[in-house]
């Protein structure tokens, strides 16, 4: 996703660190993650320095993804204080989770219709669910998936419509064999209707259709966390954003 924004994005694997950078405003495609299992806290210690100076180096600001489960227990213990030593700040909380759950029964909402992504027009609507969902720019969020190919054609984007109006949104991706849920988004005005969920299971259902995979992958914010497990997700890293101190 990331290189489909620019082609020239850094997008590279080091020793414990993997980076996917567009260094675009749009901060979700920005990202360094650690990637080393049992990581203990010297080498999250140092792992940490290195991917503050990476990210140091670039335009725009991004996240660091750093997910509990590859840290041993002392690192767990120690990381708060790592990481605002190499100077991050906490950004929010989110939760791995995946399931073998698939194929799932084709969703019916009776609120709802559904529209795959295929026209520019209507990934602006996706593009304008996230903005109202988590707050971001709205011209950050248009710029970032404006043109895009991939998204109108490899990515299982879907809208959510009440009537003549979008008010959920979820993607899937097939990512190494798995297939990931992506940009769950509810209109603020329309949440607790059930709509993400419908519109997620949506999403499955047409990527598990077409890929004929069985397992798949996601990353929960605080408020889709309680959600997905009536799906089939089970939690399984916790995981902390990051952002670079001022």
């Amino acid at each position: 996703m990331v290189l489909d924004h620019d082609a020239d994005a850094d997008v590279r694997d080091l020793p414990g660190i993997a980076v996917r950078w567009a260094d675009c405003p749009f901060p979700f495609w920005n990202c360094v993650t650690l990637t080393e299992a049992g990581a203990g806290k010297e080498t999250v210690r140092h792992r940490l320095d290195q991917a503050a100076d990476i990210m140091r180096a670039k335009k725009h600001p991004g996240f660091l993804w750093l997910f509990e489960g590859l840290l041993d227990d002392d690192a767990r213990a120690t990381l708060q204080g790592a990481a605002e030593q190499a100077g991050f700040r906490y950004a929010f909380p989110g939760t791995g989770m995946a399931g073998d759950l698939l194929p799932v029964p084709e969703p019916v909402h009776p609120d709802l219709t559904f529209t795959r992504v295929r026209t520019e027009e209507q990934l602006r609507a996706f593009a304008d669910l996230q903005s109202y969902a988590y707050g971001f720019p709205l011209e950050e969020v248009r710029e970032a998936l404006a043109g895009s190919a991939l998204w109108k054609n490899e990515v299982f984007a879907y809208l959510g419509w009440r009537g003549d109006a979008p008010v959920a949104c979820a993607a899937t991706i097939e990512a190494e064999g798995r297939l990931f849920v992506a940009f769950v988004a509810t209109d603020p005005q329309w949440q607790r209707k059930g709509y993400g969920e419908a519109v997620t299971r949506k999403a499955l259902y047409e990527g598990g259709r077409a890929t004929g995979l069985t397992r798949a992958t996601l990353h929960a914010t605080a408020a889709g966390a309680p959600v997905y497990p009536r799906i089939g997700f089970r939690p399984n890293s916790p995981i902390h954003f990051y952002r670079l101190g001022d």
